[in-house]
């Protein structure tokens, strides 16, 4: 490792003739953004930082530079147009936050080695960054990178309870209650586990419950997860995590086991002093404001986490369970419901089984399809209502309608960007997608009961212009015909 003093001021564009044109920019961008006086060390650094990451092997850092934008915020703009498939960035992995790398410092790995069992990847890596942050002498180099981290982030467990209570009934809402709890228990354990044991090494107002928290969600916001052939890989990586994420370019950032290197490609093609992105996943509002502190207005990979459950003293348990195995499916299942398919066929295949009595358990087994279509139409019929009655329920526990929602996000209830307006987007969200679910539970429902009396009978016959309902029997066709003859036309 290369070690580097902090200078204060711009350094020396002269040095590297390569440099003069981002220098220039930087100096722009200092101009532009530097209103204090105290923004201008988080400036300094941030170009020391790019100068230790080139003297270690990074590559790209001559045609891109941080600018802020007015729809991200901070984000990495390039100096020079970009083609599908250029390479925008390496990091090498002698600077890239890992596991491996707390393991193996000389005073924190010792430590971190002898517990049993160990922290966790997570726990590891929180430990690592504030251990660095803490350091008053030494580790100049990766202090470079927790010096210009965010001091503060606006994931969903730094909420007050007014802000957060805008998405009460939403996953968010009740993962994030339980989420602060979980940091706090954690806390505690490393803390008597780890801290107070080595305070010379992990001074105890420097390691608070509040750093900890901290340190978490800069491993939530800026961490890359690759699956290797053996196992789980998370990194961070100095000056690539600060670029933003797009629903507009695909997964275009790689780890080279080998050689431990990362790399960034463009997905597509850049304009010179355009903002470059990167794609964290399709992931939904509630995930994107609990782990990185934003939302995108009308997310296409909203979702909402449904969780089923078979109770151990249900009926016929045993061979349900069996059941659920044939199936590829857990006794306690949680399933994603989201706008492209708000009722997956799977969440109709648990509740198939989870509701059968003995004798359709027996029709189950005497089949290939392990309940993946409908058994009878009483199974059916009672799965149905079963799920009307519950999506009913999810919907009646937001606090807020998304209507309500709606119009606050519209006014100037909610300003944009703010902690409130987030949580308004989750929650809308994710009541739009168990409203669409709702309303494919009823279609399906009225495929099988008796439009008329409601029986729910194998036998059913659809109506034979619409195909839209069913009937038990021509009577019952013939005795709600005046009702429904206004909206009975033929398939298009």
């Amino acid at each position: 490792m290369i070690q580097m003093t902090i200078t204060k001021g711009v350094l020396d564009a002269s040095l590297d003739p390569r440099k003069k044109n981002r220098d220039c920019e930087f100096r722009k961008w200092q101009q532009r953004t530097c209103k204090h006086d105290s923004i201008a060390p988080l400036l300094t650094h941030t170009m020391t930082l790019q100068e230790w990451l080139e003297k270690n092997g990074a590559k790209g850092l001559d045609h891109l530079v941080l600018e802020e934008f007015p729809e991200t915020g901070r984000g990495i703009k390039t100096l020079r147009a970009l083609k599908a498939g250029d390479e925008i960035l390496t990091i090498p992995g002698a600077v890239l936050w890992t596991v491996d790398a707390a393991n193996t410092d000389p005073l924190l790995g010792p430590i971190l080695r002898s517990l049993d069992p160990p922290l966790s990847v997570e726990e590891t890596l929180a430990v690592f960054l504030l251990f660095i942050k803490a350091r008053d002498t030494g580790y100049e180099e990766r202090k470079l990178h927790t010096e210009v981290l965010p001091t503060h982030y606006t994931a969903s467990i730094f909420f007050d309870d007014d802000e957060l209570e805008v998405c009460a009934g939403s996953s968010l809402y009740g993962v994030t209650k339980q989420l602060k709890q979980q940091i706090k228990s954690e806390y505690m354990i490393t803390l008597d586990r780890l801290f107070v044991k080595h305070p010379e090494v992990f001074p105890l107002h420097k390691f608070t419950l509040e750093e900890y928290s901290w340190a978490l969600c800069t491993i939530w916001s800026r961490a890359m997860d690759f699956k290797l052939p053996e196992k789980q890989f998370r990194l961070i990586a100095p000056f690539a995590d600060m670029l933003n994420h797009s629903l507009g370019v695909k997964t275009c950032h790689v780890y080279d086991q080998r050689t431990g290197v990362l790399r960034v490609l463009a997905d597509n093609d850049y304009k010179a002093r355009d903002q470059v992105f990167i794609n964290y996943g399709p992931v939904p509002n509630n995930r994107l404001l609990r782990l990185y502190g934003f939302v995108l207005p009308n997310n296409p990979h909203d979702s909402y986490e449904l969780v089923l459950t078979t109770h151990h003293l249900a009926p016929f348990y045993d061979q349900k369970v069996a059941l659920f195995i044939a199936a590829k499916l857990d006794v306690n299942s949680t399933f994603s419901l989201t706008l492209t398919e708000p009722l997956p066929d799977k969440v109709l295949q648990y509740l198939r089984i989870q509701r059968s009595t003995s004798q359709e358990l027996t029709t189950i087994l005497a089949t290939a399809n392990a309940a993946s279509k409908p058994v009878t139409a009483r199974n059916e019929a009672e799965i149905l209502t079963a799920l009307d009655e519950a999506l009913e329920n999810l919907l009646a526990g937001f606090a807020v309608s998304i209507e309500e929602l709606g119009l606050r996000v519209a006014g100037d209830q909610y300003p944009v960007g703010g902690n409130a307006w987030a949580a308004a987007h989750v929650s809308m969200g994710e009541q739009r997608i168990l409203r669409l679910a709702l309303a494919a539970t009823r279609d399906r429902q009225v495929l099988v009961v008796c439009a008329r009396c409601g029986k729910a009978e194998d036998g059913n016959k659809k109506c034979g212009r619409c195909k839209k309902v069913v009937y038990c029997s021509v009577d019952c066709q013939k005795a709600h015909h005046k009702e429904h003859k206004g909206s009975c036309k033929s398939p298009q």
